[in-house]
């Protein structure tokens, strides 16, 4: 019986939550949580554990937290046989891509986690040194909003997309001002913008002075080819064996996270009839159902139970 070729992908910053770590205490795979901490100076485990929701929004902590979760359990899938077929391909949102970078063989968790922390931190101080927020505009079609953050642009305002998450839901980041300003106006070009409750501009401009920091990492980093191709955000197009690790990294800090485009290519040239959800809470799979309701979801975000499948499933 022929199996149905897999995706894996592997969620990013603001999917964290107090105690996320809990359901994974038990397992095996914990000991990724220490190798993480050994790693990068941070106690994962009391951040997986006992820290509040309120310092797991700080940026740097919330990505090495939902990073170790996303490994935690890529790792007991596999040793539970929950990705049951053949993986023709890996992608993750934003921070997500580093997940799959490990689970495609081409990062260790080591080199990872250090690349994690180092852009954590990157991000974080560049969001100190020059305030903005971002904001999600839904319904309104990505052209209209595409239009509109131009328009904005050649009157003097920062503001650009900042993430293509699913048909009707296209993220901002920029000043606080412009996004302000993308809500008053979103109505007129038949939206409405939420607020996102995030520290910084992400995947803009803003974030330059990140993208410079985490590049000294990476040139310092060793990279082996993909073993799996990996789907990346700045272009949504699928890199197995070599690649040029590094500049795909740090354009991802400053250029829009194509997530439409890249579900799009894990289920179109890559064959996936099924996406594997791996990480805390289940945001990928809403918006995979948006993208392609056809395609079977599963979210993995407890070990040891049955899987949560989407109305997708078949």
């Amino acid at each position: 019986m022929n199996q149905v070729p897999v995706g894996l992908v592997f969620p990013g910053q603001g999917t964290q939550k107090r105690a996320m770590g809990a359901p994974w205490r038990d397992t095996s795979s914990w000991a990724i949580a220490e190798e993480v901490s050994a790693v990068t100076g941070e106690d994962l485990p009391e951040l997986l554990l006992d820290t509040s929701d309120e310092h797991l929004r700080r940026t740097d902590l919330a990505q090495l937290s939902v990073f170790t979760v996303a490994l935690m359990a890529h790792a007991e899938a596999v040793r539970d046989g929950v990705i049951d077929g053949p993986v023709a391909g890996c992608a993750g949102h934003s921070l997500g891509e580093y997940a799959a970078l490990v689970a495609s063989g081409v990062l260790t968790v080591g080199r990872a986690a250090a690349l994690v922390a180092v852009r954590g931190r990157a991000m974080r101080e560049a969001a100190g040194a020059r305030e903005g927020t971002m904001g999600v505009v839904v319904a309104a079609p990505l052209g209209e909003v595409e239009a509109l953050a131009g328009e904005m642009r050649a009157s003097g305002a920062d503001v650009w997309v900042a993430n293509v998450n699913a048909p009707g839901q296209t993220v901002v980041s920029g000043s606080p001002d412009a996004i302000g300003e993308v809500a008053d106006r979103a109505p007129s070009i038949g939206g409405k913008m939420l607020r996102l409750a995030v520290g910084g501009a992400f995947h803009s401009p803003y974030m330059a002075p990140a993208a410079e920091a985490l590049g000294r990492s990476l040139r310092d980093t060793v990279f082996a080819p993909a073993a799996v191709p990996v789907v990346t955000n700045v272009d949504a197009e699928a890199h197995a064996g070599e690649a040029d690790w590094p500049a795909l990294c740090i354009r991802q800090l400053t250029s829009p996270v194509l997530w439409e485009r890249s579900v799009r290519t894990l289920t179109g040239p890559l064959g996936c009839g099924r996406l594997v959800e791996l990480g805390p809470g289940r945001t990928l799979a809403g918006l995979i159902r948006r993208i392609d309701p056809g395609v079977e979801t599963v979210s993995v975000n407890k070990p040891l139970a049955a899987p949560a499948r989407s109305a997708g499933e078949r």
